[in-house]
């Protein structure tokens, strides 16, 4: 015990001792502030390289060089912390050799209780390449719906217009269905009540269209015509084309100018009402 101790305190009291944990320490501090230099003109690199591109593709090969170029800054932020880990293992003390040599076999050990990880980088990658989605689009897959923030090597980032953000893995993603490709359909159905003319109302409506301006809008909305007749009104199915996933502020554009043109011109609007018929008994 005592030899222990002696032999601990000479340790401790030789200046090479302290000499050296100051040379390692200086060493990790540069090693780390190093490495996360290096990755800040990687990524803002990759930005100006992505950002340059894209400028010049349509909007779809865009949202991809986006999309691909986010992958390439996570794949480079992993391999820069491998690098930096096996640095300071080294810095330590710690020998390589054995550790990497080890690697192999704890690898294959790993690999066939990660299938499920695997799983996930593939499908990844498979979402890029084929163009599934990219970031800034509007999906659904399963029970979440929104934009798309990040695609990840394993998961996917989607924001619900609500705000919540919902971490799918990708080897969940499955089904997609992709809001903001192809151009969307506002559809409004206005109801008029049966005393109104519904000639006159749909010549309204129509001219309330022609005239309608709208940022989104990529044709005139269109009248159908009558849609459908129940008990108690005539419905009116009015349609228009507009960008990708703004369907939604469209028909709310549509319906306020039909409303106010309506309420100009005395069409009324059907509300709920009761009819009392009185029929009279003559005692015989």
């Amino acid at each position: 015990m005592n030899k222990w101790y002696h032999s601990l305190l000479d340790t401790l009291t030789d200046s090479n001792t302290w000499e050296d944990l100051g040379i390692t320490a200086i060493r990790i501090v540069l090693i780390i502030a190093i490495s996360k230099m290096i990755m800040w003109i990687l990524h803002k690199s990759l930005d100006r390289i992505v950002l340059e591109r894209a400028s010049k593709h349509p909007p779809s090969q865009a949202r991809r060089m986006t999309t691909v170029g986010k992958l390439v800054k996570n794949v480079v932020t992993y391999i820069m912390y491998f690098i930096v880990f096996m640095l300071l293992l080294s810095e330590v003390g710690i020998n390589l050799g054995p550790l990497l040599a080890g690697a192999g076999v704890v690898g294959i050990a790993i690999g066939f209780g990660a299938q499920s990880l695997v799983k996930d980088i593939l499908t990844g990658f498979f979402i890029i390449l084929e163009d599934q989605f990219a970031v800034g689009d509007v999906i659904q897959t399963g029970t979440f719906k929104g934009t798309v923030e990040v695609i990840g090597l394993r998961t996917t980032k989607i924001l619900s217009w609500t705000g919540e953000v919902h971490m799918v893995p990708n080897g969940m993603i499955n089904e997609v269905t992709n809001f903001s490709v192809n151009n969307t359909l506002a559809v409004v159905d206005v109801l008029v009540a049966y005393e109104a003319q519904v000639d006159k109302a749909m010549s309204i409506i129509s001219d309330t269209m022609n005239q309608l301006e709208h940022e989104n809008l990529v044709n005139k909305p269109e009248v159908l015509g009558v849609q459908l007749m129940s008990a108690t009104s005539v419905t009116i199915r009015v349609t228009g084309e507009c960008k990708p996933n703004t369907h939604h502020m469209v028909a709310r554009a549509m319906n306020k100018a039909i409303k106010d043109a309506l309420d100009r011109n005395g069409i009324e609007v059907p509300y709920p009402r009761m009819v009392t018929y009185q029929r009279t008994y003559e005692e015989g």
